[in-house]
């Protein structure tokens, strides 16, 4: 009797994914826990493992929108252990030379599953090129995502269908690629467009000297590193600041629900990562009592978890207030967008030389720009400029927030 292979629940709030890709071919034979496919949701993306070991029937398409419980394939329970034994027969035999021209198998050597078929085809790269990591030699997702990608081919030889018009002069090409947008990718457009129409969403300002908290860090960087085994950043001042600002100001850790506020006593805190899908937001949970050695171990397993796609649901509920930083890819000063139903955002830019006043003297010290944006409807004018200049102060001296005072 088949076993079927149905979309798994998700999170509460999910009804509907999108069947991103097969790792598997129909008719191929899979060992239990082998990852058969990857779903992607409006929250996260995730690979289905096989529950029993046999040969797989494949009844939905790469790219269906398919409903939770939905079934997508079935399994013939029983070939697996067929299938083990066939590869020691395979090992012990001598193996004919086969064509270049030959298609891909499941679970030959160097040969990628679909998935990852597709990202090496995208990148140009040759099968011959990756050394596969996976079971019997197998290239993985992984493998092809840290592939190399070919050289950029000349104009000439562009394929005919992206070739959309000539250019008069000069022989260039103009092409145009459409591609179909990710779940993920029209969820952050329908959220930021539903942030941007159903919130008073307002953004002030302030300058932060970083001067002692870079001193600070420079001094103590080393054997931080040496303790606690993890570098010691700039995100981890700042989610402890605002940990204290919030506490302080607790408006803006409040969300509206119909008619009520809803205050937090606890700050779970999101911190936005850039990855190749989009911007995702996970949360640091209960950011007050954790230390600074605990918040950068969590930021940074919460991010490569994010870069690598393996983010699940519950790593980006709930969250109480969210950090953003421009900075890193250069930015200046920019207005953030609530994650909402957050009723806040910090924005941090990038850190450049400026001359202050310190001490009554003017000297070169580095300076970054931050942005508040935080909805009116929940926070007023007062509590927002409190809130900011709560977070300057701690950074400009940092002992006082160590402190706790």
């Amino acid at each position: 009797m088949s076993i079927e292979v149905k979309i798994p629940q998700i999170g509460e709030s999910v009804t509907e994914v999108t069947l991103a890709s097969w790792m598997v071919a129909d008719g191929d034979q899979v060992e239990e826990g082998d990852n058969l496919c990857e779903i992607e949701s409006d929250k996260a993306n995730m690979e289905l493992p096989a529950e029993v070991s046999g040969v797989i029937s494949i009844k939905a398409e790469e790219g269906s929108e398919l409903k939770i419980g939905e079934v997508i394939a079935t399994i013939a329970p029983g070939a697996g252990a067929t299938k083990s034994a066939a590869k020691k027969e395979e090992a012990s035999a001598p193996k004919p030379a086969q064509a270049s021209s030959a298609p891909a198998t499941g679970g030959d050597k160097n040969f990628p599953s679909p998935a990852p078929r597709k990202i090496l085809d995208e990148k140009g790269a040759s099968t011959d090129t990756v050394n596969g990591t996976g079971k019997d030699g197998r290239i993985t997702k992984a493998d092809a995502m840290s592939a190399s990608s070919a050289p950029a081919k000349s104009a000439d030889k562009a394929p005919a269908k992206e070739i959309q018009q000539a250019a008069p002069a000069g022989g260039a090409v103009r092409t145009v690629r459409r591609e179909k947008m990710s779940r993920l990718r029209k969820t952050i457009a329908s959220r930021l467009t539903e942030a941007k129409n159903s919130t008073a969403m307002l953004t002030t300002f302030n300058e932060v000297d970083m001067f002692e908290v870079m001193e600070l860090r420079k001094r103590y960087k080393e054997e931080f590193q040496k303790k606690h085994d993890i570098g010691l950043g700039f995100m981890s001042f700042f989610t402890k600041a605002c940990c204290l600002a919030l506490q302080e100001v607790p408006g803006v850790n409040a969300q509206i629900s119909g008619e009520e506020l809803v205050y937090h006593d606890y700050c779970d805190v999101g911190v936005a990562v850039s990855t190749p899908r989009g911007l995702v937001v996970p949360v640091v949970r209960n950011a007050e009592s954790l230390s600074m050695a605990q918040i950068e171990s969590e930021i940074k397993r919460l991010a490569l978890k994010g870069r690598d796609g393996k983010l699940t649901v519950d790593e980006m509920q709930g969250g109480t207030f969210t950090i953003t930083n421009g900075g890193v890819f250069g930015s200046m000063l920019s207005t953030p967008i609530l994650n909402i139903p957050q009723s806040a955002i910090l924005g941090m830019h990038n850190i450049v030389e400026r001359p202050v006043a310190h001490k009554g003297q003017v000297v070169i010290h580095p300076v970054m720009y931050l942005a508040l944006s935080y909805d009116h409807r929940v926070v007023d004018g007062k509590e927002s400029v409190t809130f900011l200049k709560t977070v300057k102060e701690m950074i400009e001296d940092p002992a006082k927030m160590l402190l706790g005072i």
